[in-house]
């Protein structure tokens, strides 16, 4: 028996570490296996065992895909989605984390609560109203639905970034405020400052949330050059799955999940800075 809790510590950690290589191992294989796929011939794709090094590298997939389904216009959609939920959203969920963290208002905590509320709403309550409201003004099949209800702001995010405010210290704003600073002008130049790392936390996972949205884009969509990236995906796959042509498939695949990574890489200073000062505070 060990009795050096150093020892006991060191050990525990070798052992988590195990765990946590052989998970990640784990799930890479699938992707592994994607990538694998997407650049082999047609004939050594299900061969046992697997051949995870293709003989011949064959990279005309990649290029055939463009040539064959509207990708380019499901990257284009997906993307002005993205980037116009994500930019505005940010910038409203941010204001009302600000305003619930550190301005006194009546009711904040009652309203506060009630918008916590509404994340146990399921989507499928809400779904038939909404298409409903979007049929009556016209917005069926176009991409207004799936940007205007995330200009308003993300639930999650609100709450993310209230809880991360509470490490700001109220007295930097009381002192702004009597600097005579307006309360856009502390959220521009010292609240907003301080939470980016969180921001750029969450960025990540609502970007992962829209790029792999499927329900709303086909509840809405109906035109092959408005749908977004993950519907144009789905209808490749069921016409190409019966030609069996899966090198294709998985080429459409590794491109459709390159924004995603590069976002991912892109963030990730600010994600690990966010997870780390999270750890700090007590």
């Amino acid at each position: 028996m060990l009795t050096n809790p150093k020892a006991q510590q060191r050990i525990g950690d070798i052992l988590v570490t195990i765990l946590l290589s052989l998970g990640a191992v784990t799930m890479l294989f699938p992707f592994a296996w994607m990538i694998s796929t997407s650049l082999k011939e047609q004939r050594y794709i299900f061969t046992l065992p697997p051949q995870w090094i293709p003989d011949p590298i064959l990279w005309h997939k990649y290029i055939e895909v463009w040539e064959k389904v509207p990708l380019l216009y499901g990257f284009m959609n997906s993307t002005i989605v993205a980037l116009s939920v994500i930019i505005v959203g940010t910038f409203t969920s941010s204001l009302a984390a600000f305003a619930f963290s550190k301005m006194r208002f009546p009711h904040k905590e009652k309203l506060f609560m009630f918008l916590l509320g509404t994340m146990m709403i399921p989507y499928a309550a809400v779904m038939i109203p909404q298409f409903v409201m979007f049929s009556n003004i016209g917005w069926v099949d176009t991409l207004w639905p799936l940007i205007l209800p995330g200009l308003f702001g993300n639930v999650a995010m609100i709450f993310f970034l209230r809880q991360y405010l509470t490490g700001v210290p109220t007295a930097i704003i009381d002192a702004a405020k009597i600097d005579g600073c307006s309360f856009f002008g502390i959220y521009w130049r010292i609240v907003l400052p301080s939470i980016k790392p969180a921001i750029a936390a969450h960025v990540v996972m609502w970007f992962m949330g829209i790029w792999n949205d499927y329900l709303g884009p086909v509840i809405y969509l109906t035109s092959p050059r408005k749908m977004t990236i993950q519907p144009v995906i789905a209808l490749f796959n069921s016409y190409y799955a019966s030609q069996n042509d899966y090198a294709l498939i998985m080429a459409a695949s590794v491109i459709s999940m390159m924004p995603v990574i590069f976002i991912f890489v892109f963030f990730q200073r600010y994600f690990i800075e966010s997870l780390v000062i999270s750890g700090m505070k007590e």
